[in-house]
């Protein structure tokens, strides 16, 4: 295995708590967000990847800081306004994917900053499961024939990534409750971060590859109802109640693409 994928968040790093706290000029978490990326990369190098290419992948997507990570990986900054989001700069050449800072979805009590993809819906489904990011990009990557190895975020969503698949490894830092987190020591995060993806590229990685499904049906719930109105207007999309609008497709990039326009 040579060729490893991060996708990096921020609302799943150790110990955050509040929206403050994920953007300028409240730089602490940036920097943790860098510790736990730079830890699951030294691990990849250690165990095998000669090439790692990291997403920046929460909000403006300029987030980690370049010279704190490790040398010889390639950081992709900003947006590129196409469908992949949070998966840009992915493609089959890639042998596995890492997720760092992921987080609980849309109306998950895991995490007091539970969301999927914005904070203007109540909740996304897929096939009729609650979905969070981790969903969408694990089926992006598994589009392609690459497995997701390790995930590290809050408790709640790695109970749900060993629900999707659990053969793939996570690290839970945070346990979140009502408005409140409880976290490891970022320093032990980061220790725990190495371990899994030490083990994650020692297993056989083939595992974690889930079998697509032959056809999704997504659903989303928006918190105001003139925002299911408006994006009820995309293309093969039923508004099925005051706040909820549906898609269903056999292709997952037009999953992809609906989602891009409507979330």
């Amino acid at each position: 295995m040579s060729k490893i994928f991060i996708s990096a968040d921020i609302e799943g790093t150790t110990g955050i708590n509040v929206w403050p706290e994920t953007e300028p000029p409240n730089d602490y978490f940036r920097k943790q967000m860098t510790r736990e990326v730079s830890a699951a990369a030294n691990a990849a190098f250690l165990n095998g990847a000669t090439d790692i290419v990291i997403k920046d992948a929460h909000d403006s997507a300029r987030n980690l800081i370049p010279d704190e990570l490790p040398r010889k990986i390639r950081l992709v900054r900003g947006w590129m306004s196409d469908p992949d989001c949070m998966m840009q700069g992915l493609d089959k050449s890639f042998d596995a994917c890492i997720f760092t800072g992921y987080h609980s979805p849309a109306g998950n009590n895991g995490n007091p900053l539970s969301h999927t993809m914005t904070t203007s819906v109540f909740l996304v489904t897929i096939n009729g499961k609650p979905a969070a990011e981790f969903h969408i990009n694990a089926m992006i990557a598994a589009r392609l024939g690459i497995p997701v190895i390790c995930v590290t975020g809050d408790a709640a969503l790695c109970e749900l990534v060993h629900e999707f698949n659990p053969n793939i490894q996570t690290v839970a830092v945070n346990r979140g409750n009502g408005n409140g987190v409880e976290s490891m020591h970022p320093l032990d995060a980061c220790e725990a971060i190495k371990e899994a993806v030490a083990k994650a590229m020692k297993g056989d990685i083939k595992k974690c590859l889930p079998k697509m499904p032959k056809k999704f049906e997504i659903a989303i719930t928006y918190r105001e109802h003139h925002a299911a109105r408006r994006h009820s207007f995309y293309p093969g999309a039923e508004q099925v109640d005051s706040r909820t609008i549906l898609y269903k497709t056999a292709d997952y990039y037009e999953a992809m693409r609906f989602m891009h326009f409507c979330l």
